[in-house]
This record gives structure tokens, sequence and C-alpha cells, in this order.
């Protein structure tokens, strides 16, 4: 069958249920050249907007560059009991290493391990693994020392659109005031140069 004969809310909504990671605007207009870029925006739109009003237990979420289709948060215990799996938790040390690593990047381990106090290459090595982080280059001192940064799969985890949406450090400094009633002392104040 033709495009035609179908709308292009549907191509789109099928498009996103069988794609393993998120789709960004680019890929749709390569893979539908018979739509213009506005056309595809308006029906990405329309379709996040039904999804919201009729409460369905998904919802097509703009993540990591692109869009894809998830469940909604709520409705996760129930998902879980589904695939009898536990999803993995990320301990306070990689949580701490990985924000380091979020608000400096490009970040050596001397720099992460400098802010935290702790030697952080088992957490690195973790985060690798993981692809939450990944290897960016090498820093120009002696030694050449790795420089690390955040991937895709990051921004896919923390539901972010890119790195602009991650909390400001004066957002996190008043989060942490807040959730421990101590005075406000300023987040990773040795992480900004």
């Amino acid at each position: 069958m033709a495009a035609g004969q179908h709308s292009l809310k549907s191509i789109l909504e099928a498009m996103l249920l069988v794609a393993d990671r998120p789709i960004g605007l680019k890929k749709f207009t390569q893979l539908l050249p018979e739509y213009d870029r506005g056309a595809i925006i308006t029906a990405l739109k329309i379709l996040q907007g039904e999804y919201n009003d009729e409460k369905r237990g998904f919802e097509l979420k703009e993540v990591a560059g692109g869009f894809r289709l998830q469940t909604r948060r709520n409705l996760r215990s129930w998902v879980l009991r589904l695939k009898r799996s536990i999803p993995v938790r990320l301990s306070r040390a990689a949580l701490e290493t990985l924000a380091v690593i979020a608000y400096k990047q490009p970040a050596t381990r001397a720099e992460v391990e400098s802010i935290r106090g702790v030697d952080a290459s088992g957490t690195l090595r973790f985060l690798l693994d993981r692809k939450i982080i990944r290897i960016v280059g090498r820093k120009d001192l002696p030694g050449r020392p790795l420089l690390y940064g955040t991937t895709r799969q990051f921004l896919e985890v923390f539901e972010l659109k890119d790195l602009s949406d991650l909390p400001s450090l004066a957002e996190m400094a008043e989060l942490e005031h807040q959730a421990n009633g101590l005075p406000q002392i300023p987040l990773f104040s040795k992480v900004q140069d």
C-alpha cells in the first residue's frame, strides 16, 4: 500500500512501536521523504496530545534528541511484574560520579576523584559497561588521561531531550537544601571552573 492510503499519524505510530531507540526528526524525514518536516512535527505533537488526553498506559516522550513510546512511570510496577525483572539501580557513588561527568564533561578520572574524594575507577568502569558514559578523548597533559562524557543512553535513562534539560547547579543546591533541611551549600562547587 502507498503512504497516501495511511495517515501520517498511523505511520509514525507504527515506526515508534517497533523502534529500539528514540527516532529523531532527521531520521523521520529520511525515512518519509513524501512528508515534509512540518507535517511530521505536527503529527507527533497530535499523537502526544492524544496519548495524554486519553490517559493511556503509554506516552510519546521526547528524549535523547528523538521520540519514543514508553510506559508511563506510574505503571512501572505492573510492567515489571510482566517482565519479572528488577531494574538496575545506580548506587550513590555511581550517581555522584555521573553527576560530576554530566556537569563538567569532558572530565578525567582525576577530576572526578578530586571532587568526590574517593577512587572512581570501579564506578567509571560500571558506568562505561552500562553505556551511560563514554570515553570522548584524551586530555593534553602528561600521561594523556582519558576524558569521559555522557552518552545518548544517559539522556534516555534520565528522560532528557539534551544536556540543557539538566537542572542548574543552583536548582540542585536548593533541592538538597530542602531535602536535608540543612543550610544551603553550593553543590559541585569544585565542578565550576
